[in-house]
């Protein structure tokens, strides 16, 4: 009996799952399917509202001043229209769907799955697509000169004590996805701690870290982020009590300094506060760059950062919405750089999967003019295959794509976790 001959249908949903079983990254966020497209088929442009957690603060006392819901949202564009090109002959849809996959659809989808990954990952530096803003947070291991070196156990542990300080509720799932050469050191490194014999057993069997280890599920990815950071030092704030997302700063005779998008500073006397409480942290708070700023030697300039500047209180009554920090900063306060100024690093990521979003919908599928098309959705991402035969060539001329938006919905539930180039 003759091969039955691989159709638009089956090759779509072997795709597909290819598709979702092909990236680290891609597996642990938050994939949704806006399936209102179904029968018009979206188009690039198309946004998504999507609203945020509120806050509120509490009173002390029989009396009552009513506060009113100050709702936030961000939006997500539909703004990525992802596709692989291919063509085949006639005499390789006679083969059977596991070579054919082997052979010609794992590769292509390798390189679609790795492009989306790649380009939601480009959102922990810059919020281009959508979403509040970029990862707010940043751990590092250092050496004596306070450069950058390999994380170690204890830099993770100080990743997951950020997340907790910044709401993620205790039993969310937790995800370490990292380089795999910081893998590599990793595993080193943890080999001789006191860890259950059966874990530090898959260790050595595997090369990889296992899941649940040190409070996250560890994946490694090869489209981790090399972050160049900018070479700020000197700098200090121009003036007193500035609050929002921009600031005023001042550098010295030293030379021009810079500062790239995605590069993390603090401000000297301004301290993160608790999520729940509003107390101080103790901790001075973390400001990310969001566009790329040079400022020259004995001028002044303006650095653009999320989160905003939103000072709160600590004590019943006295707390605000939305409070970032502490105090406004002071006049002259210190502008430091997270890490040494110039510094390349690989930006491995701890978070929890809702902190990054990535949606799909549905393109529009036609069979007129001889082309052949199919669309399946599945666990929130929607595909279509196009196909056409070219009689002159024996070739089916076929793509693949997926139309999806992407963004960092919750940057506070992410953490860079450096490691050394």
């Amino acid at each position: 009996m003759a091969n039955q001959l691989l159709t638009p249908k089956m090759l779509t949903r072997e795709a597909l799952r290819l598709y979702r079983n092909s990236n680290s990254f891609l597996k642990n966020v938050d994939t949704q399917y806006d399936n209102s497209f179904a029968k018009t088929g979206a188009k690039i442009g198309n946004t998504l509202n999507i609203r945020l957690p509120n806050d509120y603060v509490v009173g002390n006392g029989p009396t009552i001043s009513p506060q009113p819901t100050l709702e936030r949202q961000t939006s997500l564009s539909i703004t990525n229209q992802f596709n692989v090109p291919m063509s085949f002959s006639s005499a390789d849809l006679a083969l059977s769907l596991d070579d054919f996959s082997r052979r010609i659809l794992a590769p292509a989808v390798n390189r679609l799955a790795g492009m989306a990954a790649s380009t939601l990952m480009s959102t922990v530096d810059q919020a281009t697509m959508g979403g509040q803003g970029p990862a707010q947070h940043f751990v590092h291991n250092t050496d004596g000169g306070g450069n950058t070196i390999s994380p170690v156990a204890e830099t993770v542990l100080q990743g997951g004590a950020v997340l907790t300080n910044n709401g993620v509720p205790e039993g969310t799932r937790r995800i370490a996805l990292v380089d795999p050469l910081t893998e590599a050191r990793l595993v080193s490194g943890l080999s001789g701690l006191f860890n259950p014999q059966t874990k530090i057993g898959d260790q050595f069997e595997t090369g990889m870290l296992s899941k649940d280890t040190l409070g996250f599920d560890w994946y490694r990815d090869q489209t981790i982020l090399k972050h160049t950071s900018g070479t700020m030092t000197g700098a200090t704030v121009n003036g007193a009590s500035q609050t929002g997302t921009s600031l005023s700063v001042s550098v010295g005779a030293g030379g021009s300094v810079s500062l790239n998008p995605g590069d993390v500073f603090t401000i000297a006397g301004v301290y993160g506060v608790n999520y729940i409480t509003g107390a101080s942290t103790g901790i001075l708070r973390q400001f990310v760059a969001t566009q790329a700023v040079t400022i020259g030697a004995n001028a002044t300039g303006t650095v653009n950062f999320f989160p905003a500047i939103t000072p709160t209180g600590s004590t019943a009554g006295t707390q605000v919405a939305y409070g970032t920090v502490t105090v406004a900063p002071a006049a002259a306060a210190a502008v430091t750089l997270a890490n040494a100024a110039g510094e390349i690093y690989r930006a491995n990521l701890l978070y929890v999967p809702e902190a990054f979003t990535m949606a799909t919908a549905d393109l529009p599928v036609t069979n007129d003019e001889g082309a052949k098309m199919w669309r399946e959705s599945y666990d929130g991402v929607s595909m279509r295959l196009a196909s056409q035969y070219n009689i002159m060539t024996d070739q089916f001329i076929t793509r693949l794509d997926i139309l999806c938006g992407m963004a960092c919905l919750r940057p506070e539930w992410v953490v860079r976790l450096a490691d050394a180039i």
